[in-house]
């Protein structure tokens, strides 16, 4: 508590304080990553964030802006010091952090005082004690939480997690005994937003993604991961952070296919999220590397579960295509490709095909007469596309432009 003047004083100043913010977390990011290697490491997107949740409520905590923020700071210091303790950031560099932020903001508070031209500014200066009481409470519980994590990862094996992973994977997420040691465990949040990931390998057998565990930490996101079916599984929890978040990094990594599950809340859906991701990536062609969601492959994911019909399906409608010499089944099932994708116009398939329209509507004509449909119907449209989208086998690579 603050002598009435003071606190008086500090009220006036208090609201530039917040509106120096965005400053105060350039210059804690500058300096964070000119002189602390291992912050290099993080997420730059992942860094601000901290940085301006620490920032921010260090000054609610200092001003007494809303009833328990004390409490509320502490706890986040708290999860701080895991996380960070999970990135592998050393705690001596977590600690020299936590102390830049105390600095700072003491240093934009005296320059807001100066600036704001009110009278007994001198008073500000007991301030100081409570500045850097806040952030030595905000350091024991940064250092306490970190090794707290570090307890936890020495006492957590490989098999551990793979039994409680599987068990999430099996539909164990709807029994809330496992689902609270399940979340002590993995030191993951089971509670809220999660998504699944299934990245099957490469053409060579190589994993598609490189440590994704570690890559999603970096940007402030806890996951568990192990393998099934010779593919890589993932159960991630998002946070704050969006499932585009996820999805971006992913494609920027993957070496093969990856397959995403919609956003399920809680420990519950997980096994349906997972079955999800599970079809979404087993839609795609071995050794691309793409990175799909189960929305964007429905259709694929509904032929992809039928495969006796899938396979009649192609039978029926492009069978008498796939008996032709394969020169001539080249060209006409890149045509039919192109001419499908143009919504039926033979003119905008011929400008994608670099050829003349009246070839197109020559080859649509040879199409029509070895598959026995014609193509104004347009239920024969939609057949084709499915049988299209059940064997992509069939699709002819596109030439580079």
């Amino acid at each position: 508590m603050f002598p009435p003047e003071v606190a008086d004083r500090l009220g006036d100043v208090a609201p530039r304080l917040f509106d120096e913010v965005d400053a105060m977390v350039d210059r804690m990011v500058d300096v964070l990553l000119r002189t602390e290697p291992a912050y290099r490491e993080l997420d730059l997107v992942e860094l601000r964030r901290s940085s301006r949740a620490g920032l921010a409520g260090g000054i609610r905590s200092l001003v007494g802006a809303a009833g328990g923020t004390r409490e509320l700071q502490t706890a986040e210091a708290r999860e701080v010091g895991r996380r960070r303790a999970a990135q592998g950031i050393p705690l001596e560099a977590v600690l020299r952090a936590y102390r830049l932020g105390g600095q700072i903001t003491w240093e934009t508070l005296l320059a807001v005082a100066r600036t704001s031209g009110g009278p007994n500014d001198t008073l500000l200066v007991e301030v100081a004690s409570a500045v850097w009481r806040t952030n030595d409470v905000e350091c024991g519980a940064v250092a306490e939480g970190y090794r707290e994590e570090q307890r936890r990862l020495d006492s957590v094996d490989d098999d551990a997690r793979r039994h409680v992973l599987d068990g999430l994977l099996d539909g164990r997420g709807g029994d809330p005994a496992f689902v609270r040691s399940a979340s002590e465990l993995l030191g993951m949040p089971l509670a809220g937003r999660l998504l699944a990931v299934v990245a099957v390998p490469d053409g060579e057998g190589t994993a598609s993604l490189l440590d994704p565990a570690a890559g999603l930490l970096r940007r402030g996101m806890r996951s568990v991961w192990g393998e099934r079916s010779g593919a890589q599984v993932g159960v991630v929890a998002l946070g704050p952070r969006r499932s585009t978040d996820v999805l971006g990094w992913l494609r920027a990594v993957a070496a093969g296919p990856v397959g995403v599950s919609a956003e399920v809340e809680g420990a519950t859906g997980v096994a349906t999220a997972y079955r999800l991701a599970e079809t979404a990536a087993r839609t795609l062609p071995v050794g691309t590397s793409q990175v799909v969601t189960i929305d964007d492959r429905l259709p694929e994911a509904l032929l992809s579960n039928s495969p006796e019909i899938s396979s009649r399906l192609v039978g029926q409608c492009l069978g008498g295509l796939l008996d032709l010499p394969e020169d001539e089944q080249t060209v006409l099932l890149d045509t039919l490709a192109a001419f499908l994708a143009a919504d039926g116009s033979p003119t905008r398939a011929a400008d994608e095909l670099y050829c003349h329209r009246n070839t197109v509507m020559h080859r649509l004509r040879r199409i029509e007469t070895v598959t026995g449909r014609k193509v104004t119907d347009p239920r024969a449209r939609l057949l084709w596309q499915l049988a299209l989208l059940s064997a992509p086998q069939l699709r002819p690579a596109r030439p580079a432009a």
